[in-house]
């Protein structure tokens, strides 16, 4: 059977933890952001754990990982 491929996009924004729970940055973050209230910009730093159903649909794209 040939190998399945990874989707090279997936990779770059997402990681598994050890628990198996995908990680992720927070989305809203790259222009208009003075119509953003501080403190959805600061809650939006780092990284974030994904809802269930997007954390579906990303481990599809990443079968190795």
């Amino acid at each position: 059977m040939p190998k399945m491929k990874t989707k090279s996009g997936a990779k770059k924004r997402f990681r598994l933890t050890a628990s198996g729970k995908v990680r992720g940055s927070a989305a809203f973050l790259s222009h208009n952001l003075r119509r953003r209230s501080q403190k959805m910009k600061r809650k939006a730093r780092g990284t974030m754990i994904l809802s269930d159903a997007d954390a579906r649909i990303v481990k599809r794209f990443i079968p190795y990982a």
